[in-house]
């Protein structure tokens, strides 16, 4: 697997924990006093973030994609739905950068 299609895989999962942590787990703890929920999902969102940075800087290393686009995947990354558009940009639109 390409360092692409890795940063897309990973941006994806790291997406939906981000959507679990808001959509579920901080309803269970303000809503129904079950703080447990958001030290699960936030730690489990956490681990994943880390590894999505690791993605990207990987890709952006072995320039698999701009740094730009890079950029744009990390900056989409802390926006509650933002991977569909970052897999929009992993999916093809960004060209590898020529040095």
């Amino acid at each position: 697997m390409n360092e692409r299609r890795t940063l897309r895989l990973v941006s994806l999962i790291e997406g939906v924990s981000l959507l679990m942590l808001l959509l579920v787990a901080m309803p269970l703890k303000y809503a129904l006093g079950y703080p447990v929920a958001v030290r699960i999902a936030g730690s489990v969102h956490g681990v994943l973030f880390l590894a999505m940075l690791s993605a990207a800087f990987r890709a952006a290393l072995e320039r698999s994609l701009s740094s730009r686009a890079v950029l744009r995947v990390l900056a989409l990354s802390v926006v509650p739905f933002g991977f569909v558009l970052a897999d929009r940009i992993l999916r093809g639109g960004a060209e590898p950068e020529r040095s």
